[in-house]
């Protein structure tokens, strides 16, 4: 669980980073939305403001599933995953070498594929939950930054208005179940708790790189600017 924990701590230091640096009004036209945060992690689910707002069909939620679960980013973080796992020895039943590496990366891309189907698409649809996350963009950063938070418990319904997360807590939950058909070596109450604890915490994680992504570029962007400007 270190790289989870890892993902958690990244994510709350970057959006600290970015209030202690400023209280930006978070302009969601200055920066187009990327599909990847940092070039790697999926960024399809995030909408820049809840104007105009219009449910999603239980096509395009099954699609932004998809879109999630099969980018090539998913791939590569599940690599990154399955080798810190090996490197801890987290499930010593996978073994080590070529053929450990393999389960490991296995159980990894069958966490996150699962996880985004229940929460994404399976769950949103049953109980006609929006799983988009809807980016504030306005206020102070420590506002946002509780504000992406709270979406992990707090969500927005398809008929309009808000309601408690059941797709995420419900969803995760069934993902931990069912990722206990193949961690032989976790399969006790504590263990399942602690999976799903840290799972809601990366799925905030998550929510906080989403909120702060278009500040974050901005950020990056126009360092760059001023180093080329230095240069010439």
């Amino acid at each position: 669980m270190l790289y989870r924990v890892t993902w958690v701590s990244l994510a709350v230091l970057l959006g600290a980073w970015v209030a202690a640096g400023q209280n930006v009004s978070g302009d969601q036209t200055e920066v187009q939305e990327s599909k990847r945060i940092f070039g790697i992690i999926p960024n399809y689910r995030t909408s820049p403001s809840l104007v105009n707002y219009e449910p999603l069909t239980i096509g395009e939620k099954f699609k932004l599933a998809s879109e999630d679960s099969f980018d090539r980013g998913t791939f590569a973080l599940a690599g990154f995953f399955a080798g810190e796992g090996q490197l801890t020895n987290a499930n010593r039943s996978f073994g080590q070498g070529g053929a450990g590496f393999g389960r490991y990366y296995g159980a990894a891309y069958g966490d996150l594929v699962i996880g985004n189907y229940m929460t994404e698409a399976i769950f949103p649809t049953i109980l006609h939950q929006d799983p988009r996350y809807f980016q504030s963009g306005t206020g102070s950063t420590w506002a946002r930054l509780g504000y992406a938070m709270k979406q992990s418990f707090w969500t927005h319904r398809d008929s309009g208005g808000t309601q408690f997360n059941y797709s995420e807590i419900v969803g995760n939950s069934v993902a931990v179940a069912i990722s206990n058909t193949y961690y032989a070596d976790n399969r006790t109450a504590r263990d399942a708790v602690s999976k799903l604890g840290m799972q809601i915490g990366v799925d905030m994680a998550g929510n906080i790189l989403k909120e702060f992504w278009p500040d974050l570029k901005r950020k990056f962007g126009h360092k760059q600017r001023e180093d080329i400007n230095a240069v010439k």
